[in-house]
């Protein structure tokens, strides 16, 4: 109820609509990727799919078609690539988009109506684009296909949907809604450079002060409050142009002055309160999840001589949040691990390798929503949780650097950043 369309996201969104191209929608987490889709959509005029994790490109493509309405079943048909094919079935009224399968059968007014059904089935392979079309196609699928959490995918999986892409593009009017956490504008192109011009991106990201004062306007009006005029510039010029730590705020400020409902008569919240008292108790409570962040990414996927991942941490611990809100340019984070690196200088294949598998290395540990993902495009690593940042800012370095199992001696040092491009 608090939403406000943003005209350089969700005018471009409505434009997007009508292009018969793939859009994707990205950004960091909690900043209202998915709120835009459910705000400029109708429920009926999209299926939607939360990617796993360990979802081949034939896992995916199997629950697009149970979203579709379809029944899978795995036969002991073998497909080229040596897997096994399914059985997809559909049968009786369907909803969103599919035209409705079955007939009725009527008699005269003394006959009893009876109801026909009509089954689809098919056996197809689930990795092939092509049979995925043909059984969309067979049940007359009108919509878009929303998928949710597609930074979760493993990869390769992420590589050969961008090469699915072009097909569904090419061979059929079925677009998708891609949407992920990252801040790479250009990241499917660069897994498959056939879908220049055939992808649409979207930044959900980026929040002015102005759209985020609108957002508390909002909420006052809803509850018939003011809310103190300090207390608001303190809260949007602390908050990292984070939405969602600027909504949790204000709910917490509601909560202690004891507003729990629309006010019959107007009351001003936040005077005697401290704004940026209450970001640092709100994004506090994530405290145990950054924590585990750090312990996990630094152990990596297995032990390994160099232990990357490990210092992979040092140059995002010792950058500060101002400089991580803007993202540290590969040339910064090299300079810094071969500063404090005991095996220095270190392969730049090794850093590069590592940095394109932080997203990965998150998915595997549980880490949602992830905190670091590499934009390849700019070669920048992003801290995509702002709440991230807020939290961050008021943490003992030392207290990190133990909890990334990094040498106590690092601290001491002030590592040799270059926050502009390369």
């Amino acid at each position: 109820m608090t939403y406000v369309p943003r005209p350089t996201v969700d005018g471009v969104l409505i434009d997007s609509l009508t292009r018969d191209k793939h859009i994707v929608i990205f950004g960091s987490s909690k900043q209202g990727k998915t709120c835009l889709r459910k705000y400029n959509l109708k429920e009926d005029e999209y299926i939607v799919v939360t990617c796993g994790n360990a979802w081949s490109l034939a896992h995916l493509h199997s629950a697009v078609l149970k979203a579709a309405g379809y029944t899978i079943e795995q036969t002991t048909t073998r497909t080229i690539s040596g897997g096994n094919k399914i059985a997809a079935k559909i049968s009786g009224k369907l909803r969103l988009g599919v035209l409705e399968v079955g007939t009725e059968l009527g008699g005269d007014s003394s006959a009893e109506d009876t109801t026909e059904t009509t089954e689809v089935a098919l056996e197809l392979d689930p990795s092939d684009v092509n049979d995925i079309i043909a059984a969309l196609t067979e049940v007359d699928f009108r919509g878009f296909i929303v998928l949710e959490d597609f930074h979760y995918l493993p990869d390769e999986t992420q590589r050969d949907f961008a090469v699915a892409l072009k097909a569904f593009h090419e061979a059929s009017d079925y677009s998708f809604i891609v949407v992920g956490v990252w801040l790479d504008q250009n990241r499917l192109i660069q897994f498959n450079g056939d879908l220049t011009g055939r992808v649409i991106a979207i930044n959900a990201d980026a929040w002015s002060k102005s759209e985020l004062h609108q957002v508390i306007s909002a909420g006052e009006s809803l509850l018939n409050i003011t809310f103190d005029e300090r207390f608001k510039n303190d809260l949007v010029g602390g908050c990292f142009y984070s939405v969602s730590v600027v909504q949790e705020t204000c709910h917490r400020a509601c909560e202690l002055q004891a507003v729990w409902s629309t006010r019959q008569s107007q009351v001003v919240i936040g005077r005697e309160l401290s704004a940026p008292a209450l970001i640092r108790e709100v994004v506090d409570q994530q405290t145990a999840r950054y924590n585990t962040f750090i312990a996990n990414f630094s152990e990596g996927f297995q032990a390994s001589e160099l232990e990357m991942y490990k210092w992979l941490l040092a140059p995002v611990l010792l950058a500060g949040s101002e400089a991580l809100e803007g993202g540290l340019a590969y040339n910064s984070i090299r300079n810094t691990i071969d500063e404090h690196h005991p095996r220095a200088p270190i392969n730049p294949g090794n850093i590069t390798q590592a940095l394109q598998s932080t997203a990965s290395l998150q998915a595997r540990f549980n880490i949602k929503p992830i905190i670091l993902d590499y934009d390849q495009t700019r070669r920048r690593l992003n801290v995509v949780d702002r709440g991230f940042l807020v939290w961050f800012k008021h943490q003992n370095l030392s207290d990190l650097v133990t909890s990334a199992d990094l040498p106590d001696g690092l601290v001491t040092r002030q590592p040799a950043l270059n926050l502009g491009d390369d």
